[in-house]
């Protein structure tokens, strides 16, 4: 529990699916509340996996419907940032295939960041340069490509975090400022941010 957060973490595998809806009945039971007293829900809009970015969004949208509420999608790469204590960070997960999702932001206030590179699906040799010398560096990205990264950033990353990967708390932090600042979805236009439009390579492009 966090500022009045309650949050549950699992390695689900593959089962996802099978355990999202359980979960949510758990927390509601341990928070004594029911889904019609929310104001709210979030979910990890992505960028990530296919899969699991598809079945979140699928349910913030059952559930947001099932009780006439809004929803709001938080990018994986600011909730990223929002793990750290820094106020410049830039973060990248692992998108596979040899590539990267890569952003970078601006601490405004507490649960408010400003973008300075936009999310992008970028090669570890051809990242964005960015601005200044005062980044703190995290995600999956980094850690699967930490010398390459860290060499090109030599002179504009102080510290680079490892082991760092989005997380249903900083997703929620971030939710509630955009709830509170108005920013919210009917839950039929809510849609995961996807970036990359092809998940698997040919035997041939395997092979180059």
């Amino acid at each position: 529990m966090d500022d009045g957060i309650v949050a549950k973490e699992v390695h689900a595998g593959q089962k996802h699916s099978e355990m999202l809806l359980e979960m949510v009945q758990e927390l509601l039971k341990t928070t004594q509340l029911t889904l019609h007293q929310m104001d709210g829900i979030a979910f990890g809009a992505g960028p990530g996996s296919f899969t699991g970015l598809r079945i979140a969004c699928g349910v913030a949208q059952g559930l947001a419907y099932a009780a006439n509420l809004p929803v709001v999608g938080i990018n994986t790469l600011e909730a990223l940032a929002q793990k750290t204590a820094a106020h410049f960070v830039v973060t990248a997960l692992d998108a596979r295939m040899g590539e990267i999702y890569h952003a970078a932001y601006q601490k405004i206030t507490r649960f408010n960041w400003k973008i300075i590179s936009p999310p992008m699906l970028c090669s570890p040799d051809n990242v964005p340069l960015l601005p200044g010398h005062e980044w703190i560096a995290c995600g999956s990205g980094f850690d699967v490509y930490r010398p390459k990264l860290a060499a090109f950033y030599s002179d504009t990353i102080q510290q680079i975090h490892s082991g760092f990967h989005p997380h249903a708390t900083e997703i929620a932090q971030l939710a509630l400022y955009k709830f509170r600042e108005g920013i919210r979805l009917n839950p039929a236009d809510a849609s995961p941010v996807y970036i990359r439009n092809k998940v698997a390579l040919t035997e041939n492009e395997r092979k180059v």
